[in-house]
């Protein structure tokens, strides 16, 4: 991760010295203001990447302050500081573009832990600009890379630096997820993008014609092999083959496909003749191979050498912040195809599509739209035209918390949970923090501060 620039303002002297010195023996480089006027000369005068503010000062406060830079900087990522921990000093900052927020006496590990993530988010958002580029330079459209979320960024991120290698792919995920378009990224950033990437549905053909589809057959090999067949490794040679929905394999094709993997060698039906092909091999699944590597379905030596880099693509209900300009897309897409003048859609079916949880996922958020799109009346998207009319149950609102503070709620779901995940993984904290979807270190951190063993 790349060193942040960091502008500290905290009109406490010794309190910006302790912060100043911690996070410059990280590697980041600090400037220090003690005024909100005075950050906001610094942000005017400066490249900066995030401000530590602290809410109250003399003069401008911090929330005056985090207002103006904004407007001068709305990219600059803003922590506020505060003793006051109430949901109104959360909310407040929130609402006006803080990032996160932290109240004193300051952690410095947790602080930390926001700066990293940070950090992070940034280094992925330059290497998906480059990675956008990369896909203008070689004349692939961009326009299917619809995503807004975190989980969604560091996905493309991983896709820009597996694309340069021949490595196989796994890509796991519900069905409408869009492990298809991934695959096809991968492909047109590799150095095979002049050459073809050949798609087979593994469970949409029988078992019988399956083998035959992949390798080939000789003429007689099988009552209607009339003559020799070319396989799909072979049409792909010097290509991408994307395996879909590889967790159907027979056991049989599963022996081939494991011989391909280690010797880059196959035969074809009915055929003695050894062929090779240099293909790169992604697969995906929307079944847990693992659990049928257990169950003795799936060979265990395949799943491994499929399973050399893995991109988990989660479902679109985990990921809300994707449905805005996933609709905006569908929208956009569909009035054109239609003929139609489609300028927005109503609140009232925007919030009913951000409420509703997608067990098609994607694929089934696009069909809505193209549905409303066809049968709309008018220029504007409304109840009338999705195809539900009430509140799916799936939406249902969750209970509230009443009478508590923001930080207080939050703090005890999350410990229920460490609790609940470290029971699960046995007390392995590797385990349990992959089962939370955090880091070792967020994890120790957490556990030390909710006093848990």
């Amino acid at each position: 991760m790349k060193p942040l620039n960091i502008l500290i303002v905290e009109d406490g002297q010794t309190q910006r010295e302790m912060l100043r010195d911690f996070l410059a023996k990280q590697g980041h480089f600090i400037t220090e203001r003690d005024t909100g006027e005075g950050a906001i000369e610094a942000i005017r005068s400066g490249q900066l990447d995030l401000v530590l503010m602290d809410y109250k000062m003399p003069g401008m406060n911090g929330l005056q302050a985090l207002q103006a830079i904004k407007e001068i900087n709305p990219e600059i990522d803003i922590i506020m500081m505060t003793a006051y921990g109430t949901i109104e000093t959360a909310v407040d900052a929130m609402k006006a573009g803080a990032v996160d927020y932290v109240t004193k006496p300051i952690e410095l590990e947790e602080l930390l832990i926001h700066v990293d993530r940070i950090s992070e988010r940034r280094t992925l958002i330059r290497e998906n600009e480059m990675l956008r580029e990369q896909l203008k330079d070689k004349g692939v459209t961009a326009e299917n890379i619809v995503f807004r979320s975190r989980e969604m960024e560091g996905l493309v991120n991983l896709v820009g630096r597996v694309s340069g290698s021949r490595t196989t792919v796994l890509i796991q995920g519900e069905s409408g997820t869009g492990k298809e378009l991934f695959a096809r990224l991968i492909h047109n950033l590799s150095p095979r993008s002049d050459k073809t990437m050949i798609v087979v549905n593994c469970s949409a053909l029988p078992e019988s014609l399956l083998e035959s589809e992949l390798f080939g057959h000789e003429k007689g090999s099988f009552t209607g092999a009339t003559m020799r067949r070319i396989g799909r490794f072979e049409q792909a040679d010097g290509g991408t083959l994307f395996l879909d929905e590889i967790g159907d394999l027979s056991p049989p094709v599963q022996v081939k496909l494991l011989r391909f993997l280690q010797e880059r060698e196959f035969q074809r039906v009915g055929g003695n003749q050894v062929l090779h092909a240099d293909v790169r091999i992604i697969s995906a699944t929307n079944r847990d191979l693992e659990a049928r590597v257990k169950e003795g379905i799936f060979r265990e030596d395949l799943f491994y050498r499929l399973n050399v880099v893995v991109m988990s693509v989660p479902p679109l209900r985990e990921r809300k912040e994707d449905i805005p300009p996933l609709i905006d897309h569908f929208m956009k897409r569909y009035s054109r195809q239609n003929g139609k003048e489609i300028r927005e859609i109503s609140r009232e079916a925007r919030d009913m599509l951000l409420k509703y949880d997608y067990p098609g996922n994607v694929r089934e958020l696009e069909n809505i739209i193209e549905r409303a799109v066809v049968i709309s009346r008018g220029s504007v998207l409304t109840m009338e035209d999705l195809p539900f009319r009430e509140l799916p149950e799936s939406a249902a609102e969750p209970g509230k918390i009443q009478g508590r503070l923001l930080k207080d709620a939050v703090e005890e779901l999350e410990r229920r949970m460490i609790i609940e995940a470290m029971e699960e993984a046995g007390h392995h904290q590797t385990k349990a923090a992959e089962i939370l979807g955090m880091s070792e270190r967020m994890l120790r951190y957490k556990l030390k501060k909710y006093r848990l063993k």
